[in-house]
């Protein structure tokens, strides 16, 4: 019993936050069982690259869209009522793109389907930050991000696995039922989560404006949002295309894409555990750096990945760059105010991702010049933002409100 207690403690593991686990990763999987593999499958539908790029742009912009309202309703409902919304509503997106296999189905259905990852952020934000002691807010984001990895890494296994065997329509078809089950089952859990939020702002403090939640970012939140946007374009401007790189120029089959996914996501789950105990111990700027410099060597490492093996190593490489996410997170819970926790949450991806949008288009557009100075463009985006946040975050150590 002293071993397990001290197992959970070390863990951040509380009724709430464990039950928000289990449905990451139910949910979790239900969603990558078919959508890393959407770029290709639109292909397959007869979409052009600008559709692609459309779809991609979609992602990052209802991330950026959803967020604000998914702050706003998690304020105000409370987390358990505001995360069956959101689910309810991912289940409705699979139903439209099951019934219509048409290419527009799947970008109508999106607004329905990344309704999930979109919305509930800032509540599962907010359920590890009124579940836990400040100190343990890193261990909690790690441990929830280290989950959330297992879906990434079992859904495009599965997923590939049906597509190989059963072809791009009855394969996607086959995992949108899988995600339609997994859903179903999540809500499941969702229904036992207990709302619990001791700050709930009073009434005059929720009428704040969506300025006036920006206007009270801290001066190290606006650092840290400059530098994260310029490496969400590092990310963004490649991200559609891997699949179309590693599947066209590469010959992979979809399930040896499906490993190749695997491959990030196991690499990524080694690290959260021992790295948010280290940035809770010992700061969280330097970890935040470190996954910085992994984003822009990503699309480098792509320039000569042609093969299988060498592929491998680039998603290695694109695991590494979740080292310090979960310290990354936790910064943010620390410059937010607890009264209106999740709408700092919402307003701040609201204007990350709106930007970033952008990138997905840059990148349909550099990846039509060649695939080549699509990657380079995304590390050039990279190296900017590495070196703003060393500049104006770790090198002058602004953020200290947060630090342990």
């Amino acid at each position: 019993m002293n071993h397990w207690t001290a197992t959970t403690e070390f863990l951040a593991l509380r009724r709430n936050t464990t039950l928000l686990l289990v449905m990451l990763a139910l949910a979790g999987t239900g969603e990558r069982l078919w959508l890393g593999f959407a770029p290709k499958y639109l292909e397959w539908l007869g979409a052009s690259v600008l559709i692609i790029g459309l779809f991609d742009a979609l992602q990052t912009f209802l991330g950026a869209v959803y967020a604000w309202p998914g702050g706003w309703i998690t304020d105000h409902w409370g987390e358990r009522r505001s995360l069956l919304l959101f689910n309810g509503l991912s289940i409705a997106g699979y139903l439209l793109v099951l019934a219509w296999g048409h290419w527009l189905a799947v970008i109508l259905g999106a607004f329905l389907f990344l309704a999930w990852s979109a919305l509930s952020l800032p509540a599962t934000f907010t359920v590890v930050a009124t579940a836990l002691e400040s100190h343990r807010h890193t261990m909690g984001i790690g441990v929830q991000s280290m989950i959330r990895r297992i879906p990434m890494m079992i859904g495009p296994l599965v997923g590939g696995a049906l597509i190989t065997r059963y072809g791009w329509r009855h394969g996607i078809q086959l995992a949108l039922l899988g995600s339609i089950t997994l859903g179903l089952i999540t809500a499941a859990f969702q229904w036992f989560l207990k709302d619990k939020s001791p700050d709930r702002p009073a009434q005059p403090q929720r009428q704040l404006s969506f300025l006036a939640v920006v206007r009270s970012f801290t001066p190290a939140l606006r650092e840290l949002l400059v530098s994260d946007i310029l490496i969400r374009f590092c990310e963004r401007i490649p991200y559609a295309f891997v699949i179309l790189w590693a599947m066209n120029y590469g010959h992979l089959t979809a399930r040896q894409y499906g490993w190749l996914a695997a491959i990030e996501m196991i690499t990524a789950m080694l690290c959260y555990v021992p790295v948010a105990h280290l940035a809770d111990k010992y700061g969280r700027r330097p970890f935040v750096l470190v996954t910085f410099l992994f984003f822009t060597l990503f699309p480098v490492t792509l320039l000569w990945a042609k093969s299988f093996a060498w592929l491998a190593v680039a998603f290695a490489v694109r695991g590494l760059k979740e080292f310090g996410e979960p310290a990354r997170k936790a910064l943010i819970i620390g410059e937010a105010a607890p009264e209106i926790r999740a709408r700092t949450y919402g307003a701040y991806y609201l204007i990350r991702d709106c930007i970033v949008t952008a990138g997905s288009f840059l990148g349909a557009w550099l990846w039509s010049i060649s695939p080549q100075v699509n990657f380079i463009g995304a590390a050039i985006c990279g190296a900017l933002g590495t070196l703003w946040f060393w500049l104006f975050l770790f090198r002058g150590r602004k953020i200290a409100s947060s630090q342990p």
